[in-house]
């Protein structure tokens, strides 16, 4: 139960990690890894739904996608031109998980597989999810005034595989982030 709790404290420090990809456009207070992470699980539930495959594997994934990053930080994609992050990522993971082996720890290295060989329709789907969420960052950070965030919602477009998500992004390429609560307000 000790490693239990040791793994959670580890992965609430996601709340702590920024997302450093904005850092690039000015932006000095971006989201965390555990907001980015957050959003992303939701959207794979709905991703899930809506082409119609197993939503509690892509759930898994979305939700232990970027654990490793409590001890790798997050690295933008300038920093792979350096470092294979994917390479670090997974030791990361795996001497996270070597203390919680059994039930929990495996089911987590079994999703986070999945993902990562990107084979199955789910781990397409999570996938998906998490480069829909950075479009989905991306332009309310547009619409906040920093216009470099539209090369991320241009690049997510060639990386999209599912038809659900392509539909969805070309919605949200032309949506206000704020709409939804600006239809809230009581006129009187």
């Amino acid at each position: 139960m000790e490693e239990l709790i040791h793994f959670l404290f580890e992965a609430g420090h996601l709340k702590n990690v920024d997302r450093s990809g904005w850092w690039l456009l000015g932006n000095k207070n971006p989201e965390s890894v555990a907001e980015h992470s957050f959003r992303c699980t939701i959207l794979g539930y709905i991703l899930a739904k809506l082409e119609k495959v197993d939503t509690s594997k892509v759930v898994m994934m979305c939700l232990f996608h970027d654990v490793h990053e409590t001890r790798t930080n997050d690295l933008h994609k300038v920093v792979q031109k350096y470092i294979d992050l994917d390479e670090a990522g997974d030791k990361a993971t795996q001497d996270q998980l070597e203390p919680i082996k059994g039930p929990v720890g495996d089911d987590i290295a079994d999703a986070l597989s999945e993902l990562t060989n990107e084979e199955t329709r789910e781990s397409m789907v999570a996938k998906d999810a998490d480069i829909l969420e950075c479009a989905i960052q991306a332009r309310e950070y547009q619409v906040q005034g920093y216009e470099g965030a539209s090369d991320w919602l241009d690049r997510a477009d060639e990386k999209l595989k599912c038809e659900s998500s392509r539909k969805l992004l070309a919605v949200l390429k032309v949506s206000d982030p704020g709409e939804w609560w600006k239809k809230l307000k009581v006129r009187k």
